[in-house]
């Protein structure tokens, strides 16, 4: 039985509830792409050179990638609630000390700040909408939900910077964020429930929050140097080696550790460690929709940011519309299984889509068809996994296990983020090294060709995802006998284990 305490709100509570979180989800995401329409005013306007400009970037991701099993295990410790506001308030003053840099080395403090307390966020948003939705049909819908904004968060960011930086300055692009915040913490306070935690609480592991902490910075800072110094880096390579160590040393003092930071019971199930793989797939893949697709659009068909904001719409529009129907009508009936394959299948046929771009495309006939089969690739992929990956997990680890979704998809992006890139910039090269003289239009031709590399690469990325989620994943029969067997607990009662 379900203790009072623990006792689901009132439906009306609920659903506000979503709107609150999805409101925190959409603030953290779209800060990933928000900044980079920013970043050439920016950078004009405080002086700062070209080869300082990826610090913008990535002071935020090394903080946020690193300290995201943190932030979760802090939802769990102190109360999500709590955790939920600090987060807020802290990421809204962050951003408000960022807009209002008067030099580089604020900004960039300000950007780890911000990184920092969205680790705190982020994990915590998803915790809360773990533990309260509990019934199975508005569960799938909650999630729908969310994982629209989680796949359309980058897009927004694109859109909303644009508009931000043309018609007001690009300090409003961190500003924004400032307006956000306040709105969710009222919604917080008035309508998130408290839950009252019962039984000891337990410790905090600080040897695995140190190992962890470190190997995840290892992670996004060996990957961001690639990116900027080449995979020949030894700084590169040193960092990947450290931190690879120090996750294997995490992995093995969990087994071991009293109150243990992750437990490894979380990643054993088969079906969550699918869930985690295809986040991180799905992330790695769609940095080259973001990315390389924006470069096609800005420099090659001279798009204004604003239209390259709005040139995503259609993206965003199909992703919501296919994570409604996956969560609503297809995933019920077929399971992540077939539902994640196949948004990872239609991943592929986005890729190759644009792989046939040319200087001679233009955006209605070439760009908006793949857009529209991404746009329903992300909406099949990214709501199933999301809640394949945090189904059944003890409600006193949900903060730990919603983290991972965002280790998971934080990491996917670092390593897609210095790979991509890296083979652009050498397809470039060996471009222009074939067809010298570098002209203007050699030049302008590389660009393009090296974005086809790319893409590629991508649908690749993608491949590999569907022949993971087709292996990984169990049948919808095979988990519903698997969960109807397992025995449940008071804890799990609050979080009741629920069959796709």
């Amino acid at each position: 039985m379900t203790s009072s305490s623990t006792a689901a709100p009132p439906s009306r509570r609920r659903w506000l509830t979503l709107v609150i979180v999805g409101l925190a989800q959409l603030m953290v995401v779209l800060d990933a792409t928000i900044v980079n329409i920013a970043l050439p005013a920016a950078q004009s306007d405080l002086g700062f050179s070209n080869g300082d400009r990826q610090w913008v970037i990535t002071a935020y991701s090394l903080a946020f990638g690193s300290l995201l099993l943190l932030g979760g295990r802090l939802s769990d410790l102190i109360g999500r609630k709590l955790t939920f506001v600090i987060g807020l308030i802290g990421f809204a003053l962050a951003s408000a000390w960022a807009g209002a840099a008067p030099d580089f080395t604020t900004l960039v403090a300000a950007r780890a700040l911000q990184g920092a307390f969205g680790a705190l966020l982020a994990p915590t948003a998803l915790a809360v909408l773990t533990t309260t939705f509990t019934v199975p049909k508005e569960r799938a819908r909650a999630f729908g939900v969310f994982g629209a904004i989680a796949g359309a968060g980058g897009a927004v960011g694109l859109l909303l910077g644009g508009v931000l930086t043309e018609k007001l300055d690009w300090r409003w692009n961190l500003y924004i964020n400032v307006v956000i915040a306040a709105v969710a913490v009222i919604g917080v306070l008035l309508f998130v429930p408290r839950i009252e935690r019962h039984g000891p609480r337990p410790r905090l592991d600080v040897p695995g929050t140190l190992l962890v902490s470190a190997g995840l910075f290892g992670v996004v800072f060996g990957f961001a140097n690639a990116e900027t110094d080449g995979w020949e880096s030894p700084l590169a390579w040193g960092t990947l080696v450290a931190a690879a160590v120090l996750l294997a040393g995490f992995v093995a003092w969990q087994s071991r550790a009293a109150h243990p930071l992750l437990p490894l019971q979380v990643l054993r199930d088969r079906n969550r460690a699918a869930a985690y793989i295809s986040i991180l797939v799905a992330g790695a893949g769609m940095f080259g929709i973001f990315l390389f697709v924006t470069y096609f659009l800005q420099v090659s068909l001279a798009f204004s940011p604003i239209q390259t904001g709005l040139a995503f719409l259609p993206m965003i529009v199909m992703l919501v519309l296919a994570a409604q129907l996956s969560t609503n009508l297809l995933l019920p009936r077929f399971g992540p299984k077939i539902m994640v394959t196949a948004g990872m299948t239609l991943g592929v046929l986005g890729m190759l889509l644009l792989t046939r771009l040319d200087l001679d495309s233009s955006y209605v006939a070439n760009v908006l068809p793949a857009l529209v089969v991404m746009g329903t690739a992300m909406g099949t992929i990214m709501p199933g996994s999301m809640q394949t990956a945090t189904l059944g997990v003890d409600r006193h680890f949900a903060g730990v296990a919603s983290a991972l979704v965002n280790t998971s998809q934080q990491i996917g992006g670092s390593i897609g983020t210095a790979m991509l890139n890296t083979i652009a910039a050498a397809a470039a090269t060996d471009y222009i090294t074939a067809h010298a003289p570098a002209t203007p239009d050699v030049v302008a031709s590389a660009a393009v060709a090296s974005y086809s590399t790319v893409y590629w690469w991508a649908a690749g990325i993608f491949a590999l995802g569907a022949v993971v989620a087709g292996l990984l994943f169990r049948t919808r029969s095979s988990t519903a006998a698997l969960l109807a067997a397992r025995p449940t607990s008071n804890d799990d009662a609050a979080e009741p284990v629920v069959a796709h």
